[in-house]
């Protein structure tokens, strides 16, 4: 029968024999308890976004200036799409983050995607850290160059895999997990890849306004910027906006600019969207007092007892494992019928075994929310 009643008509049919196919993949999916849909905003106690510091929440972007703004930019950026906002941009950018220069990207997704995909080269050897996002996993596996991940902040593994690499060796990680929530040891690691003349890549998506004195993230924090090959900027999550920025040396953005496809062949950047950065970067700087909130959170839901593991994090990212697609969302439900909104990570996001409450604190939460979560998952 067609959903609207009587005889379905017959490219109705034909269309769904078409699709068999993706039926069954998602009848996999429903039979792992792992289907995912999208649900709207319920009113419900922020717990799952990454608006750290709420910056989205209070509406600090909001500007009087938006109506003259323009809300696309006509082209790439090789073609219409470049202008002195967005390149003045780029060096303010540079300028905070205490690098020679920078290149805009769309998303982070997009930077990872066109850095490495285009700079490691048939011969040379991609080392990554078995949890680095997908977006990181999707840029190398786009590259010719061959890959081998290393168990993850495992030093010794990593030394494994370097004293074994050939061509030129890359080493790619995340300052901050952002589903586990801990930190790289980037000292350590920064030590090895000298040792072994590989160049590292840190993608600082969750540090960028959370960690520093400045949220200048976690290589500035170390003073480490001028030795790491490039970092990996985004502003999607406690920045509070959208885009990303991949930071280098001169010679890295020219080769971007020419070789990175995700940089070439996409509309750039509206000047709406860059004047929002510039906004947020004008911002996050001086919210002391929003970080110092957020650090006392962390240190409250650390301190909780629970019956669950919970892994060791110093940043808004808390992680409570519940094993098992169907316990975890069990749990994840009864909080949001109670009024948190906590989202459940399932397998195959994470490892089985590794399901879990991703729970994000905010500067906005309060203590008397926290305190209520740590209760419901008594």
């Amino acid at each position: 029968m067609h959903p609207l009643g009587g005889k379905a008509p017959a490219f109705y049919l034909c269309t769904m024999r078409r699709e068999n196919f993706l039926e069954k993949k998602l009848q996999e999916r429903r039979e792992q308890d792992a289907f995912r849909s999208l649900r709207l905003p319920a009113g419900k106690t922020d717990l799952c976004s990454n608006d750290y510091l709420g910056i989205i929440h209070y509406g600090l972007l909001e500007t009087s200036e938006a109506h003259w703004l323009k809300h696309g930019s006509g082209g790439s950026r090789l073609l219409a799409g470049n202008d002195v906002l967005t390149e003045s941009t780029e060096q303010l950018l540079a300028a905070f983050h205490q690098a020679e220069t920078g290149l805009l990207y769309n998303s982070g997704y997009d930077a990872n995607l066109g850095l490495l995909s285009s700079v490691p080269q048939r011969g040379d050897t991609v080392i990554y850290d078995q949890l680095s996002h997908a977006s990181i996993r999707d840029g190398i596996r786009l590259s010719f160059a061959q890959s081998f991940s290393f168990r993850h902040n495992d030093l010794e593994d990593l030394e494994r895999r370097l004293q074994a690499a050939t061509g030129t060796v890359f080493v790619v990680t995340e300052s901050v997990f952002s589903m586990d929530g801990d930190q790289a040891p980037l000292v350590e690691m920064l030590v090895l890849c000298e040792r072994y003349h590989a160049r590292l890549i840190v993608d600082e998506a969750h540090a960028t306004g959370v960690i520093g004195e400045r949220g200048e993230g976690l290589v500035q924090q170390l003073q480490l910027q001028d030795r790491i090959f490039a970092r990996v900027v985004t502003f999607g999550k406690a920045v509070g906006c959208h885009g990303a920025i991949v930071l280098g040396s001169k010679l890295l953005r020219d080769y971007l600019i020419n070789f990175s496809r995700s940089f070439i062949y996409t509309t750039a950047l509206p000047q709406s969207a860059i004047r929002a950065i510039r906004d947020a970067y004008a911002l996050f700087p001086g919210m002391k007092k929003e970080r110092a909130l957020l650090g006392s959170l962390i240190n409250l839901f650390q301190s909780a007892k629970l019956p669950f593991d919970k892994l060791v994090s110093h940043t808004p990212i808390q992680v409570v494992i519940i094993p098992g697609n169907e316990q975890v969302k069990a749990v994840a439900t009864r909080l949001q019928d109670a009024g948190m909104d906590v989202r459940p990570i399932l397998y195959p996001t994470v490892p089985k075994g590794g399901e879990r409450l991703r729970i994000v604190l905010h500067a906005f939460n309060t203590e008397a929310e926290v305190a209520k979560l740590i209760e419901l998952l008594q």
